[in-house]
């Protein structure tokens, strides 16, 4: 043997020796993974019905909780949409002039704009059926429909929206069209949150079959929706296919309900046995049922001991590359630490690493996550004084910018109208000049506060510079807008900044017939304030409209 030949050898030997590196790592890997591979393979049989149940039991419950809460902000977002629709100016400055007495006029300039109202919101919006207005009895006085019909309310309604603030009939289908249907109402409030009305809608349950079809389990489980005396109001399957009858009995939906919320198999109307989770809906006497048959779920049985078989399988072929996987995860850590580390450099905060207990790697992480968040803090505080006026406490151009360009877009979206005001103090340099600085910024401070009193939740009050200030109004024409200043002088005459007389004047432009964007709708109401100015101060004048502005210019 020549001594080349020798020299491998002995290397190889040195290799195999007990104490070498490699020897080490291939055996930890193989005993770390072979070990519990042959565990998992010796107990896998008799676990995995148990094993199936609980992934089973595990996804129903997720899948109802998850189901339950979508359909809670579902109810939310109409609840919404409704109090916007009842908040608008075409409803709230007209209903008190439709009903009169024992009776409701069913004519005259109110009550036509509501009625057209209705209309154009139930075009626009096709969840809606049939929007009415009632009186403080529950009186029809207005609807979208060619007749005024009597709605149904539920007998506890007055409960309810003393309770809720909102009213929720019971699920029914449709006499006609056989499409599940729900009364929604809210209220609608006046100034000093007087009740005058409510406005209710039929809302159209039949989308929420693809909601429901979205979160089915399995390959053949479905998800129903139903009342709490077990009453069908929508499936996740085709309507055709649906029975008539509760899928299941009264008692065994109490029952579920009242228990831990576990899923449990249940028999449904045909007789199947299913595996099922029953949630209850957040704000809603609804019941939501995620139920996966359960021969589909024990069906996998031997599908999985063969899987396990060949995971054991795989083990045993993989055991030689352990160590490159143990390198990994060695490392991975410190990789996860520099590529989070790269990111915070670019500017994204938005950074997050995983705890790593223990160690020095695990010490550092925390210190990251620790100074990214304090990063973070920082930055929502500077983006917070960015778009406030310091001195009155109001939203600043900045913040006006960017309300204004996502309000056109909304409303380019659902084809409506919102309205601008631009406001200035009158004589303001001279009241400066004569009661000094501070004076002035007590005047600025009064008038900001009158002006967010004075706005609806909804407004947008900012300060626009100097003795100016805007306030971005949705839903509301150029009408309601100047209907406001007049508010906003009665209020301010209430408290005049050191008793002194103070008067403002108001431009106004509506959306689009003034301006079709913001800079737009910003230059009509800066003109109509400068006429005002020009006018005497002290009123509200309202901006060009589009074709007279381009009229102007030519």
């Amino acid at each position: 043997m020549s001594e080349s030949d020798q020299g491998t050898v002995t290397q190889r030997l040195r290799m195999l020796r007990p104490d070498s590196i490699r020897i080490k790592i291939l055996v930890l890997a193989v005993l770390a993974t072979l070990l519990p591979s042959l565990t998992t393979a010796w107990i896998s049989y008799l676990e995995n019905k148990s094993s199936l149940t609980a992934k089973a039991t595990g996804e129903l419950s997720s899948v109802s909780a998850q189901t339950a809460r979508e359909l809670g902000v579902w109810a939310k977002e109409r609840r919404y949409d409704l109090r916007v629709f009842a908040s608008s100016y075409e409803v709230t400055e007209n209903v008190e002039g439709i009903a009169r007495g024992d009776r409701a006029t069913r004519s005259g300039p109110a009550y036509q704009r509501v009625t057209d109202y209705l209309k154009s919101v139930g075009e626009r919006f096709g969840d809606y059926g049939r929007l009415s207005i009632l009186d403080p009895r529950g009186r029809v006085v207005a609807s979208s429909g060619e007749h005024a019909d009597e709605v149904a309310l539920p007998d506890d309604w007055q409960a309810q929206l003393r309770g809720e603030d909102s009213v929720v009939g019971t699920p029914y289908r449709d006499a006609t069209s056989g499409r599940p249907q729900m009364l929604m109402a809210v209220p609608i409030l006046a100034a000093g949150n007087r009740f005058i009305g409510m406005i209710t809608a039929q809302v159209d349950l039949a989308g929420l079959t693809a909601t429901l079809k979205g979160f089915a389990p399995g390959e053949t489980g479905r998800v129903s929706l139903l009342s709490e005396d077990g009453s069908l109001i929508v499936s996740s399957r085709a309507a055709s296919e649906e029975d008539v009858t509760p899928p299941y009995a009264t008692e065994t939906i109490r029952a579920q309900l009242a228990g831990d919320g576990r899923p449990v198999e249940l028999t449904d109307a045909s007789g199947e046995r299913v595996l099922g989770s029953m949630r209850r809906v957040p704000g809603l006497a609804w019941v939501v049922v995620a139920a996966i048959p359960s021969a589909e779920v024990y069906v996998q049985l031997a599908r999985v001991r063969n899987i396990t078989l060949l995971i054991v399988a795989a083990t045993l072929i993989v055991a030689g590359g352990v160590g490159y996987a143990l390198g990994i995860v060695i490392v991975r850590p410190l990789d996860r630490l520099t590529r989070a580390a790269a990111t915070v450099a670019a500017g994204d905060l938005e950074v997050d690493l995983p705890a790593t207990k223990g160690g020095e790697v695990g010490y550092l992480t925390e210190v990251f996550n620790d100074m990214v968040t304090r990063v973070r803090k920082s930055r929502l505080a500077l983006e917070r004084l960015s778009v406030t006026d310091p001195l009155t406490g109001l939203d600043n151009r900045r913040r006006i910018k960017e309300a204004l360009q996502k309000e056109v877009l909304r409303a380019r979206r659902l084809k409506h109208t919102f309205a601008v005001l631009m406001a200035d103090v009158d004589h303001f340099k001279a009241y400066n000049d004569t009661h000094g600085h501070p004076a002035g910024d007590e005047v600025l401070k009064t008038v900001a506060t009158v002006l967010r009193e004075t706005a609806r939740d909804v407004d947008l009050v900012a300060r626009y510079g100097g003795e100016e200030f805007f306030v971005l109004m949705p839903e509301t024409s150029a009408r309601g807008a100047a209907e406001m200043t007049d508010r906003v002088r009665k209020h301010l005459a209430t408290q005049p900044p050191a008793g002194r007389a103070l008067t403002l004047s108001f431009g106004v432009a509506e959306f689009p017939k003034h301006g079709d964007s913001g800079d737009a709708l910003i230059r009509a109401a800066d003109v109509a304030l400068y006429e005002a100015k020009r006018m005497g101060r002290d009123r509200v004048v309202v901006g060009p409209t589009v074709e007279r502005a381009k009229a102007a210019r030519g």
